[in-house]
């Protein structure tokens, strides 16, 4: 492909935007498939859900319009007013399916009213706007009142909205840094430029076909923010592995051969380097696909779209910008030259500058000259950083824990302090025979008694049983006043499934009786992500084994590669829980502790992290076998490996630092510990795994690394010509 692309270089670059155009364009054309609720169903709370939903009782997009007085006490009659002439709004709109009467506050300082919109519960965000518009028209009608919205569907598109800027935001940060980096690796802005326009090239044809695969595996909304992440790291990892090495056989060539000839070797080398890297990754991130959970679906498709593409450009169209690059460069050398002798100076060539400065000949130096004690005090740093995993604590982030620089969160805060029964509901939904409605009509109600008699729940006038048009459906709704991550809800939530309902409901055989609601969804999706753990890992050590032995024919180093990538993944989610799972950092990095990690990081991460550790793993390792089959022994074979590979191993993982450091910068708390997350084990990766721990233990393997090479066979003497 890449000897093609760079003897049809037009061709291959025309080819190229061609085919970046035609994924946008099918992608548009063919629009995105988003997921629905039902895509989101997991374990008990799913099954209650589908049976509610079957019934029409399912949960539906609610906004709260809270009104209080903008200053000293509340005018009851002025707040009435405003809650009248709201209602006639919101029943006015095509949004809105019901409007609630109008309910005071304990203290008698608010007054709230429900609007219940049409649809399903995801499409709320979609269809709030005009909800809020309502709202405002209301709100500036009444100056001397502060009338304001909330929900569900107002906080889901303040959240939407946020990680818009968010994304933008860290464009800005990660886009003017990479660049100064690459100018520092290449010391040419068009040289820095090339590896950011194919990155960005990459992202737009992903873009597209990641449109295309969400009628195959539908969109939850997170896969964009992955292969925007994903796809400018593996992105100018791969053209900047690919550009050095055409650097490094141009210089080793001395002009001797044609810009078309080192495009050719160092596809051979880097090219075959990057393919591998690029299945590596694939496979690896592929394992999310055992999760059987949307989220996970679409962060893996989204990640396998962008590396294949990512490969992709750098056997097409990078090889040919790189032939017409050289061949531009030979005519500025040329220039160059005639004006020389012209003045009759005589032709200076610059003395090769040092594979490595200083810093990377003194980082491979303890491995080099003591690899026992390198290796043995590396391990041990590792490990230190990954102890703190051992106390990893996971919840499911709801609404509680999104940023309060969101409009509808700080409405959100004063709204559940009024009416603290908002916090959290449970509801519990039976299916029976349509004959036996009433019996299990009063067993909810009992039940409903029972709860309220706990501290755990809220106390209202009457439990809410509702029941569907056949009578085969009851769904019965209970208030905790407590926030959906906290002990408190979690309790009562084991409260109501361990006792209240075998005490009750559960009494009554052919009861299908099931729990959901805001915690029940939390917990349940943390306790499927645990069941499905020992699965994806189990494939994802399986799978790297195999790759990397068969790509290098070693067992010894398909291990190594195992024991590498995990302890660096590990010593990255260490670090991970000693920062965010605790409150000392959250001044210094600007967040609000959960108290433990979002429930989809540390699975996702530790896929991810494998991923990218076989990144380096290949590039390195493929620097030192190629040594060995150029005659090398053992020991020479790894210091030339490390010694070519790590100035670049080290610059590309500063792009990736960079690019994910950036994720710690924004809002919400799960995509700041995956770019914290992340960023750390790329540093960790490139400088203690790749530069101490791995050429410390091949220099002690020596020979055993390795497959023993068969005998050559014997000479054959040449036919003559005609």
């Amino acid at each position: 492909m890449a000897r093609w692309s760079a003897r049809h270089p037009w061709r291959a670059i025309t080819g190229w935007f061609l085919f970046v155009l035609l994924c946008l364009g099918a992608g548009i054309a063919a629009g995105s498939n988003e997921a629905t609720t039902k895509d989101f169903w997991v374990g008990e709370a799913g099954h209650a859900e589908s049976m509610a939903t079957d019934a029409g009782l399912q949960r539906r997009p609610t906004e709260h319009i809270l009104i209080r007085s903008a200053s000293g006490p509340l005018d009851t009659a002025r707040a009435t007013e405003a809650a009248r002439e709201l209602t006639v709004r919101m029943r006015a709109l095509d949004e809105v399916r019901d409007v609630g009467a109008p309910i005071p506050s304990k203290d008698g300082t608010a007054l709230r009213v429900s609007v219940v919109m049409e649809g399903a519960e995801l499409d709320g965000r979609k269809n709030v706007v005009p909800l809020l518009a309502a709202t405002a028209e209301v709100a500036a009608a009444h100056p001397d009142l502060a009338v304001e919205e909330t929900g569900s569907p107002a906080i889901s598109k303040g959240v939407n909205d946020q990680r818009g800027d968010d994304l933008a935001l860290s464009e800005r940060l990660s886009l003017p840094v990479t660049l100064v980096i690459l100018l520092a690796v290449f010391g040419s802005v068009v040289m820095a430029g090339v590896p950011l326009l194919l990155a960005l090239s990459s992202i737009a044809a992903t873009m597209g076909l990641s449109m295309l695969a969400s009628h195959l595996l539908p969109d939850p909304g997170v896969g964009t923010n992955m292969i925007l992440l994903m796809g400018l790291a593996v992105g100018v990892d791969y053209t900047l592995f690919h550009l050095k090495r055409e650097r490094e056989e141009r210089a080793r060539a001395g002009g001797r051969l044609g810009p078309e000839a080192l495009v050719e070797l160092a596809a051979a080398t880097a090219g075959r380097a990057v393919v591998i890297s690029g299945l590596a990754v694939i496979v690896c991130t592929a394992t999310l696909y055992l999760a059987t959970d949307v989220i996970f679906s679409s962060l893996a498709t989204g990640t396998i779209l962008v590396v294949a593409v990512a490969v992709l450009s750098s056997l097409t169209v990078l090889p040919a910008l790189l032939v017409k690059l050289g061949h531009r460069a030979e005519r500025r050398a040329a220039r160059k030259a005639a004006r020389r002798a012209r003045r009759g100076a005589p032709a200076t060539a610059k003395p090769p500058k040092p594979e490595n400065g200083r810093v990377f000949t003194a980082l491979m130096r303890p491995a080099q000259r003591h690899p026992v004690a390198t290796l043995c005090a590396s391990v041990l740093v590792m490990l230190a950083v990954a102890a703190p995993a051992l106390g990893l604590r996971l919840v499911d982030p709801g609404k509680d824990t999104f940023s309060r620089s969101i409009p509808a969160m700080r409405v959100y805060d004063r709204l559940t302090a009024a009416y603290p029964e908002l916090l959290v509901k449970h509801e519990v939904v039976t299916r029976t025979s349509p004959g036996r409605a009433p019996e299990v009509r009063a067993a909810l109600t009992e039940l409903g008694r029972r709860a309220q008699a706990d501290p755990l729940f809220a106390r209202t006038a009457e439990p809410l049983v509702r029941t569907s048009a056949d009578g085969r459906v009851t769904v019965l709704e209970l208030a905790v006043p407590h926030p959906a991550p906290s002990d408190e809800a979690i309790a009562s939530l084991d409260h109501l499934r361990d006792r209240y309902i075998p005490a009750t409901v559960g009494m009554l055989s052919g009861v299908d009786t099931a729990v959901s609601g805001d915690v029940a969804r939390g917990q349940d999706y943390v306790h499927h992500e645990r069941g499905k753990l020992p699965l994806v890992i189990g494939f994802l050590l399986l799978l790297t084994f195999v790759t990397t032995a068969v790509a290098f024919r070693s067992a010894v180093i398909g291990l190594i590669g195992v024991v590498l990538n995990l302890l660096s993944a590990a010593a990255a989610l260490g670090a991970l829980v000693l920062v965010f799972q605790g409150t000392w950092a959250e001044g210094l990095l600007d967040f609000d502790s959960l108290g433990a990690i979002a429930s989809r990081v540390p699975l996702f991460l530790f896929v991810l992290l494998f991923g990218l550790s076989m990144d380096y793993q290949v590039f390195v390792v493929s620097r030192i076998k190629e040594a060995m089959d150029h005659g090398m022994t053992a020991r020479g074979a790894v210091l030339e490996g490390i010694a070519r590979s790590a100035k670049v191993v080290t610059s590309a993982a500063l792009v990736m630092v960079t690019i994910f450091a950036a994720f710690v910068f924004l809002h919400l708390t799960e995509m700041k510990q995956m770019g914290f997350c992340l960023a750390v084990a790329v540093l960790l990766d490139a400088v203690v795994i790749r530069m101490m721990i791995l050429p410390s233990l091949l220099l002690l393997l020596g020979e055993r690394a390795w497959p023993r090479k068969r005998p050559a066979p014997a000479a054959v003497e040449p036919l003559p010509v005609g």
